[in-house]
C-alpha cells in the first residue's frame, strides 16, 4: 500500500463513478490537433480533433472585457507577435489578431462549443497566477457554459477553480492538474497534499514525467480518473498508458 494512502482518504473523497467514468473512455488532443499551418488553441485544431474522434484539451485566459479566451500565454508575442499582455485586449480586439504565420484569428470558449457541439468531451484548462482573480475566469467560463449539454471538465493549477465550481457549478466535473518539476507550484509532498486538500478533486492531470508516484496511484486505486501530459513521443506514450487512465497528446504522441 502506498505511504500516501491513508492521508489521501482523509483528503479527498472518490468520486462518484458516473459523474467521471466518461473521462478514462478518450484520448484528448492537447490544445487541439496542431501542428504546421494549425495553430495551438485554434477553431481550426480543434475541428481536426472533432474529425478524428478525439476529445479536446484547451485553455482558456480572460480578456480585458471578462470574456474567456482560448489561448494559452498571458503574452501574446509568442503565438501571435503582437506585444503585450493578452488582458490589455478585449475579446472584440482579440478577435481580429491572427496567429503567427496564419489565416486563423484568436477565438472564445464560445466559438469553439458550436464546433464541438457535443460530439467529443472537452478539458477546459484555466489559466492561473499569483495575485490574479482567478474567479473571474471561473464565472467567464461558467457564462460561457450555460445551456451545453455536450460533456466537459475544467482543471487547473490552481485550487481556487475546484473550490469556485464546487460552490458555484456544482454540475460541472473539476479537476487539478500537477507538476514536480522547477516550473510547478506544488515541488514538495505537502505542497501536493494542501492542493489536493483544498480542491478535493473529481480526477487529476499529472505530468507524464512526474508518473509513477505514490501519491497518485493510491488516489487511482481508489477510483479517482487520472489523466496525463504531455504525451509527445512513443515513450511517453508508452509510459502514461502505464501509469495513467487517459492520455491528454500532440505531436508524435498520437496514436
Amino acid at each position: 500500500m502506498s505511504p500516501f494512502a491513508p492521508l489521501d482518504r482523509l483528503i479527498v473523497a472518490a468520486p462518484d463513478p458516473e459523474r467521471v467514468g466518461w473521462l478514462r473512455d478518450w484520448t484528448y488532443a492537447h490544445r487541439g490537433l496542431h501542428g504546421e499551418g494549425v495553430p495551438e488553441n485554434s477553431l481550426a485544431g480543434f475541428a481536426l480533433a472533432v474529425e478524428r474522434g478525439m476529445g479536446i484539451e484547451c485553455d482558456i485566459q480572460r480578456s480585458r472585457d471578462g470574456c474567456a479566451m482560448l489561448v494559452h500565454d498571458w503574452e501574446l508575442e509568442r503565438l501571435t507577435g503582437v506585444h503585450g499582455p493578452l488582458a490589455d485586449h478585449s475579446a472584440e480586439e482579440l478577435a481580429q489578431i491572427a496567429f503567427l504565420d496564419s489565416e486563423h484569428k484568436l477565438a472564445r470558449l464560445d466559438d469553439l462549443l458550436p464546433i464541438v457541439a457535443g460530439q467529443v468531451p472537452i478539458l477546459i484548462e484555466i489559466k492561473s497566477k499569483r495575485g490574479y482573480d482567478v474567479q473571474r475566469s471561473c464565472r467567464a467560463v461558467a457564462k460561457a457554459l450555460e445551456g451545453y449539454a455536450g460533456p466537459y471538465a475544467v482543471m487547473s493549477f490552481d485550487p481556487r477553480v475546484c473550490i469556485w465550481f464546487a460552490e458555484h457549478a456544482p454540475q460541472t466535473v473539476r479537476g487539478l492538474v500537477m507538476r514536480e518539476d522547477e516550473i510547478g507550484m506544488t515541488q514538495k509532498p505537502w505542497q501536493r497534499h494542501v492542493a489536493l486538500w483544498a480542491a478535493r478533486p473529481e480526477f487529476i492531470a499529472y505530468h507524464v514525467a512526474a508518473l509513477p508516484n505514490p501519491m497518485v496511484t493510491a488516489l487511482r486505486d481508489r477510483g479517482m480518473p487520472v489523466l496525463t501530459w504531455t504525451v509527445n513521443s512513443p515513450e511517453t506514450r508508452a509510459h502514461g498508458s502505464e501509469h495513467a487512465d487517459a492520455l491528454i497528446v500532440e505531436g508524435d504522441g498520437l496514436a
